[in-house]
């Protein structure tokens, strides 16, 4: 076992900018990049290891072939790879959008729910959020302003900046706003449901789906907890400051900023992911030196042990 940096498939979404590809040197040919699927065992976008022995496999692959116990004992509870980690350019505004809880995405979908995290990374000017009600509504208020065009009346508006953390349980109503850039943590599902979209016309020429029915059943109607900042510095990583972000059944998510060298144990409760949002840095195990830079990650096998971060960035460190 050994560090692997992977890479990414890319989504082109129609309302996605280039600043992943520009400033965080994601190489490819599509106009625009709206998403990165850093860590991802998905059948809509798989990780592709990119160095050592396995370099050219899908992570996907090279788990089945190790056995699951490179994930971890925390990791034994899913039947399924539990994370995706994305990093997000709008450019434009996302739809308005819910997520279903497992139960009923495994029962509607075939595949498990999704409850996710934000990290904002970049913030313009006056950018702003959705995230849950202002005030609890009904049923019927929910439809009838999904069909008259006035949901955002009473859906709640947040200003945000770099640093602002979100945790966003399945079935919280949200959008990400224009102009802000996000690393998202979140289960391993891409079933989303659609309920306001601006009234923008897909690559098809037609008005993008909508899902109302299955939002009704899945929305909740009251206002969101409010939940935008950083957490509790905690040592889990010596030589370098750590803040909680986010901890939950589904996963649990730190943020690192390294400036020198410090010893990050990865032990046999679970794999880590390390995604660096800015900076450069060099792992090191006994056996392997990688270098990263921004905009890489890469999957650290559980029970890896102690691995040596040298240089100065600020990274996400995700796990179960």
């Amino acid at each position: 076992m050994y560090p692997m940096k992977l890479i990414a498939p890319l989504k082109d979404y129609l309302w996605g900018g280039t600043r992943l590809r520009d400033e965080y040197g994601k190489e490819t040919q599509l106009t625009k990049i709206a998403e990165s699927w850093e860590l991802a065992c998905h059948k809509d976008g798989m990780s592709v290891i990119g160095n050592g022995a396995a370099a050219g496999q899908t992570l996907a692959d090279w788990i089945a072939a190790k056995g699951v116990g490179v994930l971890g004992t925390k990791a034994a509870k899913f039947p399924y790879f539990p994370l995706l980690i994305k990093l997000i350019d709008a450019h434009d505004n996302l739809s308005v959008q819910v997520h279903p809880d497992d139960d009923y995405a495994r029962r509607v979908e075939g595949e498990y729910g999704k409850t996710e995290m934000w990290y904002v990374m970049d913030a313009a000017s006056g950018a702003e959020l959705l995230y849950g009600f202002q005030h609890e509504i009904t049923k019927a208020e929910f439809r009838r302003r999904i069909e008259d065009n006035t949901l955002l009346d009473v859906v709640r508006h947040v200003p945000v900046q770099k640093g602002d953390v979100f945790f966003i349980p399945a079935g919280t109503l949200h959008a990400i706003g224009k102009g802000i850039l996000i690393c998202e943590i979140q289960q391993n599902s891409n079933t989303t449901y659609r309920v306001y979209d601006y009234g923008r016309i897909g690559t098809d020429g037609k008005p993008r789906d909508l899902h109302i029915e299955k939002a009704l059943d899945v929305t909740c109607l009251a206002p969101a907890a409010q939940y935008t900042a950083i957490g509790t510095e905690v040592g889990i990583c010596v030589g370098a400051q750590a803040h909680l972000l986010a901890s939950c059944d589904c996963f649990t998510v730190y943020h690192l900023a390294v400036d020198g060298a410090c010893v990050l144990p990865v032990g046999d409760d679970s794999f880590q992911c390390l995604t660096l949002l800015s900076g450069k840095l060099t792992l090191r195990t006994n056996a392997d030196s990688l270098p990263l830079r921004k905009g890489e990650s890469v999957f650290l096998p559980a029970g890896l042990g102690e691995c040596s971060l040298t240089g100065q960035a600020e990274l996400i460190l995700s796990k179960i």
